[in-house]
């Protein structure tokens, strides 16, 4: 009697992951429920060549097995006849020649004018400049028509967008190759060093959306994720006037004891506009500036997340794993994630996998990348902690 054969532990396990990873009920990166226009026209694409596809599949493959069931080898046949063979059917030929054919053409007219459509750029449209970095994304938005040189706002993991316009995006990166992916609102676009890729976004609601670096870029790749928090146009505008003023500084207490620290401890990778502009611009004479890659903190707690996005800045009250843009603040009635900001003043490469130079290193000249374990007192960290609150 034959043994039957048993699929192994690891295939078992394969099979499992693939069933579970289907089985998703609330998918934030799902990529077949588009929330924008543009989103909307790619999935109208993937509809229809799905079918095709699925139909295709589903003539090949009975097609396969009926062919074999009929034209089997039979017991009382001979093995070395050969079936009838239908080359030189001038019909079938034609016809399995002319139908691929005519399939794939409508697949690629539907494409190209999907791919015209999606990339028409709008000129009246609010332009921002989006960097990669290892492992976070910087976006520069440029108010004034002039470009991007005298970065008119610059802030970090948080893209803010006016909710029902189009955002024209203008991606590349600061080291290597990564890529910008929002799937509710446009496919993915590689940033690229030294290279400008377009892209634009438009969501037709308020809301937070989540997507993800879809390029590896080094260690914490996985841990490189990105929020668009679309606006209604009348807040989104409140925002971009805030995110253009400096920060201000503390007088007093924990919080003025924390901005003396960053000035002294900070100022060679961030910048606080309003707190340490002076020892930022001394870091970057004598040569001590690491920076250009550490996000800008002047206003750290109007975002919903940091450290590439994967901490949350602000305590998620309605258990739905995202910070909305309602949870934002103390007017909202928001509350500081205290825990998460002290966890990673803590022990920031135990909380992210990173490569980071140590304080010594960076004296010295060297260049890492992600933030040191600057060693901090329970004491200094509370005052980090009540100086960043401040950074609205």
């Amino acid at each position: 009697m034959t043994k039957r054969r048993r699929l192994s532990p690891v295939a078992l396990l394969v099979v499992l992951v693939f069933v579970l990873g289907a089985c998703a009920s609330d998918a934030p990166q799902d990529t077949l429920e588009p929330e924008g226009p543009i989103a909307r026209q790619i999935d109208n694409l993937v509809n229809p060549v799905f079918i095709i596809a699925a139909v295709v599949f589903v003539l090949v493959e009975f097609g396969v097995l009926f062919l074999v069931m009929k034209f089997r080898q039979r017991k009382e046949e001979d093995p070395d006849e050969l079936p009838a063979q239908t080359h030189g059917n001038t019909k079938l030929e034609i016809g399995w020649t002319i139908l691929p054919a005519l399939l794939l053409g409508g697949v690629g007219i539907m494409t190209l004018a999907t791919l015209f459509d999606i990339n028409e750029t709008d000129d009246e449209a609010l332009a921002v400049k989006v960097t990669g970095q290892q492992w976070w994304w910087e976006y520069t938005y440029d108010t004034d028509g002039d470009g991007f040189e005298d970065e008119d706002v610059l802030t970090a993991n948080d893209l803010v967008i006016p909710a029902g316009q189009n955002v024209s995006l203008e991606i590349g990166s600061n080291d290597v190759i990564h890529s910008f992916w929002i799937p509710a609102l446009n496919g993915k676009k590689d940033a690229v060093p030294g290279r400008a890729h377009p892209l634009t976004l438009n969501a037709d609601e308020p809301g937070t959306y989540v997507g993800q670096c879809t390029e590896y870029c080094g260690l914490s790749h996985g841990y490189m994720r990105q929020r668009v928090v679309a606006l209604e146009p009348g807040e989104f505008d409140a925002w971009l006037d805030d995110q253009q003023d400096d920060a201000d500084g503390p007088t007093s207490g924990d919080a003025a004891d924390g901005a003396e620290l960053f000035a002294s401890q900070c100022s060679t990778c961030h910048l606080a506009r309003g707190i340490n502009d002076d020892a930022w611009e001394e870091a970057g004479e004598s040569d001590d500036l690491v920076s250009g890659n550490a996000p800008d903190l002047t206003h750290l707690m109007s975002r919903g997340a940091f450290a590439g996005s994967i901490f949350d800045l602000w305590v998620d009250q309605d258990g739905d794993e995202i910070v909305e843009a309602d949870e934002i603040g103390t007017d909202n009635g928001g509350e500081v994630d205290r825990a998460n900001l002290e966890a990673w003043l803590r022990d920031p490469p135990g909380e992210k996998p990173m490569d980071p130079a140590t304080p010594e290193e960076i004296e010295a000249g060297a260049q890492g990348r992600g933030m040191p374990n600057l060693n901090l007192s329970e004491e200094q960290i509370d005052q980090l902690v009540a100086f960043l609150e401040t950074l609205e």
